[in-house]
């Protein structure tokens, strides 16, 4: 009973954090479009999520279409103009840097600490296009660590970026999680269900495809990038 009410306090800390990705044109209806989750960190002016959600963006829009973030709540949307970003695509990760006051930012926990078997929930906008941006909380467990690759039958299944991403630079490893994930909750902190502390960012795309493209019906499985590549990006 006590880990459950310490989840609780965790989720409503967190959810303090979390943001949707998309983008905002006033003259559209609906004005924004969401593409993904986000979560606050350093000093609550940047917002981390995956780098594959920021290149859903059609390349040709109307110069008026801005990529946002969205806090979520009740009332009048609040919508945060993204100013820049850095983006690693080796690992699918991007920083934004947001407009206005910053936003409760989550602590990056030291994912070389991250074992088998640990308590981790996830909190974010599951298949938010359609039911909306309110949070949204699932828990699990870190089911392995492997590696980001897997080996495949044939060079045939390997296409150029798996390939660029497999080179002998670009080796990591990855949290395999025990947890339900729908599109729309890439992007999502990973964390401790204690402490609240960010073990890695849930990502739908790039881990599926190294590690699942010999799969005719890849499965359900969930992965997560490290945070400690992250934290390497905020540090550029």
């Amino acid at each position: 009973m006590q880990a459950l009410a310490d989840l609780v306090d965790t989720v409503a800390s967190v959810k303090r954090s979390i943001v949707a990705v998309g983008t905002y044109l006033p003259t559209r209806s609906p004005q924004f479009r969401f593409l993904g989750t986000g979560f606050a960190v350093g000093d609550g002016r940047q917002v981390a999520t995956n780098a594959h959600v920021l290149e859903a963006v059609p390349e040709r829009r109307d110069p008026n279409e801005r990529i946002v973030v969205v806090l979520p709540g009740v009332g009048r949307v609040n919508v945060r103009a993204v100013e820049r970003d850095e983006r690693d695509r080796d690992h699918d990760l991007a920083v934004l840097w947001i407009a206005g006051a910053p936003l409760p930012a989550l602590v990056l926990a030291d994912s070389d600490t991250a074992r088998d078997g640990q308590d981790i929930a996830m909190t974010g906008f599951p298949l938010g296009a359609s039911l909306g941006i309110i949070p949204v909380t699932h828990r699990g467990i870190i089911a392995a660590i492997p590696p980001a690759g897997q080996p495949l039958a044939s060079a045939g299944q390997l296409d150029a970026a798996t390939i660029r991403r497999l080179s002998a630079g670009s080796r990591f490893d990855v949290l395999q999680l025990d947890i339900v994930s729908y599109p729309g909750n890439s992007g999502s902190p990973i964390y401790d269900t204690q402490s609240g502390h960010v073990l890695g960012v849930l990502n739908i795309v790039l881990v599926k495809g190294m590690r699942e493209n010999a799969m005719t019906n890849p499965s359900g499985i969930s992965y997560a990038i490290p945070i400690n590549h992250l934290k390497a990006l905020l540090a550029r």
